[in-house]
């Protein structure tokens, strides 16, 4: 079995594949401050909860935007598993044309979402991840990396809005009945979830145009996908594991 780990700044996500199957996924949340050992504890309740003996892992792979915590993580697995994981990197066979301005500085997440939309989805493709931030990106016909764009994750944008604004309280990230709301919870709900929603819409055009060209496909993934991507007008396919499957691929043409 394979463990894959993407390390988030909000979350860790560990999925486990017996050959191409994902037999389950579990999340928990990323802290900075803790050890190898704590680390590992997190391991070791993850694979009891699923029926899983940690020595039928033989394999693990990580992806990373955390550097703090990336090696602590890999030691749990090694603790845990007695697999030395391997570790995401540009410079590792991913098939992938990396056509920035700094190539080596593309971020893992990004770099394996791209690998996964390659093996999944028609070209080009955009990539729609929402996240922490909120991230589209382009993977061109020839397997390139374009581009992409970065703005504030949802969660972000609320938890800001409702630290610095005294009269508006935390609310739920789900879609009111209307867009034109008459009380402060729902104009609150419309402007987050139909805002990013109109957001990512007026992007895929802009992204398109810029291009030349349409997408073959446009993709969706991240955990504030499923509150927002049903309420846009483009059509667009949901992906939940998609970086998942891209560390997959990535492990089996790097081990």
């Amino acid at each position: 079995m394979l463990l894959a780990v993407d390390i988030g700044n909000t979350n860790v996500t560990l999925g486990v594949f017996k050959e191409d199957t994902l037999t389950f996924v579990t999340r928990f949340a990323t802290r900075r401050e803790r050890t190898k050992d704590e680390y590992s504890f997190e391991l070791l309740n993850m694979f009891s909860l699923n029926s899983i003996h940690p020595a039928e892992i033989n394999g693990a792979v990580i992806s990373s935007v955390v550097p703090e915590i990336t090696f602590a993580v890999g030691g749990a697995i090694e603790i845990v598993t007695g697999c030395q994981p391997l570790y995401v990197s540009t410079k590792g066979n991913t098939g992938l044309t990396i056509c920035t301005d700094t190539p080596d500085q593309l971020g893992a997440d990004m770099l394996i979402g791209s690998i996964a939309a390659m093996a999944k989805y028609p070209l080009p493709c955009l990539v729609i991840d929402l996240g922490t931030a909120t991230k589209l990106y382009a993977v061109g016909k020839e397997h390139t990396f374009l581009g992409c764009t970065i703005a504030a994750g949802v969660g972000v944008s609320v938890k800001a809005l409702t630290s610095v604004a005294s009269q508006l309280p935390a609310f739920s990230i789900t879609a009111p009945e209307k867009t034109i709301c008459t009380e402060t919870f729902s104009c609150m709900q419309s402007g987050t979830v139909f805002g990013t929603a109109c957001m990512i819409d007026g992007m895929i055009d802009r992204f398109e145009k810029e291009l030349g060209c349409p997408f073959a496909s446009v993709v969706a993934t991240g955990g504030y996908s499923i509150p927002i991507v049903g309420h846009c007008q483009k059509e667009i396919v949901m992906d939940y594991n998609l970086v998942l499957d891209g560390l997959r691929i990535y492990y089996r043409n790097n081990a």
